[in-house]
Order: structure tokens, then sequence, then C-alpha cells
């Protein structure tokens, strides 16, 4: 016999959670849930968290728009090889970095994980179009919504590889970074989360083809 408490509990058990209070669509001002996808304000380089219907908007990437939805595509590329002058070209002080198109400025664009956050450095075209020509494969980033990782563990070379990944992954870890950064070299809790970081993005990603 369906009593109103036992189907209070059930409607109660079927309904989907609610959004925590205070996570509205920054777009609409629709609730939204703890697991939401984002936009990028391309002008003013910000990621913005928006409800499904508003997400929906920016897809296309080749429209002129001033938002563009981020993706949920995870690529690897395990063929990837850097050699060291190629490496070291880049400039990058530690063994990885993060790669984007900004095109708004029609640049190239890393940054990589520090104390204070995410340093950029405007890569010298030159230099990146150098391993893009070795690695074509490597020349299908969504521009402003994806980027590049490349790790190089403990400046080893031969370990280098490669990832492709949403930009909202990207500065996710880098604040995780920052708050877990210690010292001068980051300490143990950083090295951790990284290997972390690195082992789920590589199990989410296909490879390139």
């Amino acid at each position: 016999m369906n009593t109103p408490s036992r189907v209070l509990r059930r409607i109660t058990a079927e309904r989907p959670p609610a959004p925590r209070v205070g996570e509205r669509c920054e777009m609409c001002a629709e609730p939204i849930a703890a697991e939401h996808q984002h936009v990028v304000d391309i002008e003013g380089r910000q990621l913005m968290c928006v409800c499904r219907g508003c997400y929906l908007l920016f897809v296309d990437q080749q429209a002129a728009l001033r938002y563009r939805a981020v993706p949920a595509r995870y690529l690897a590329f395990p063929g990837f090889t850097i050699d060291p002058a190629e490496w070291d070209a880049l400039e990058i002080p530690v063994g990885l970095a993060f790669f984007f198109r900004n095109s708004v400025e029609d640049r190239t664009v890393a940054f990589y994980p520090g104390p204070a956050g995410a340093t950029e450095s405007e890569l010298p075209l030159d230099r990146w179009n150098t391993i893009l020509r070795r690695h074509p494969e490597l020349d299908v980033l969504a521009a402003d919504v994806e980027a590049l990782l490349i790790r190089v563990p403990d400046n080893d070379i031969d370990r280098a590889s490669c990832l492709l990944l949403p930009i909202d992954a990207c500065y996710e870890f880098v604040g995780r970074m920052r708050l877990l950064w210690r010292g001068f070299d980051g300490g143990q809790d950083v090295r951790d989360y990284l290997d972390e970081f690195f082992a789920e993005v590589s199990a989410r990603a296909r490879g390139a083809v």
C-alpha cells in the first residue's frame, strides 16, 4: 500500500540533486549543479559557469562569437617526442606547460604553474611552428578553449608526453597547484597531485587520429 510518506520518499529519491545555494548560470542566472559546463569570454579571458541551455548557444567553434563553449575532449599523442633543444627554446622553467591559441591576439601562449598561480609566456612563433612541423597531429586545438599539456618529468626528454585537454581542466589544475605549493619546488604534495592529475587525464584521453 502506497502511504503518503512512502510516496514522498519515492519522489524524493527519484528527484535529481538540487543545485547548491548560490551556484547559478553566469548568463541567465538559472540554478546549476556542482558539476556544470563552462564557456570562455575570449575578450576578457575568463571562464564562466553556465547551464546546459546557455552552453549550447556557443558550441559552434567557427562562429564569430565573443563566447565559446569549452568542449570535453581529451586526446593522447603516444608518438610525441621533443628534443632537448626544442624544449629549451620554449624557455619553460618547470617540467610542464600548457599551450593554447589566443584568437584575439592571434598567437600561441604558454602558461605553467608556480607558487603565484599561472605564469604566462608568449612563445616565439618560429619555435612553436618548429614543433608543429615535426608533429602536425598537434595542430588540432580549438582556439581559446583547448590546450596542449606537455610534460617533461625531471627534465628527462625521453619521458616527455603530450595531451590535449579542455582549458577549464587546465585552470583547475593550476589553481589546485597554487593551493598545494610549498617552498621553492612545490613540495611532495604538489608532486603527488601532478602524478594523480596526469594519470587521471591520461585515462580519459583517447588516441589522436
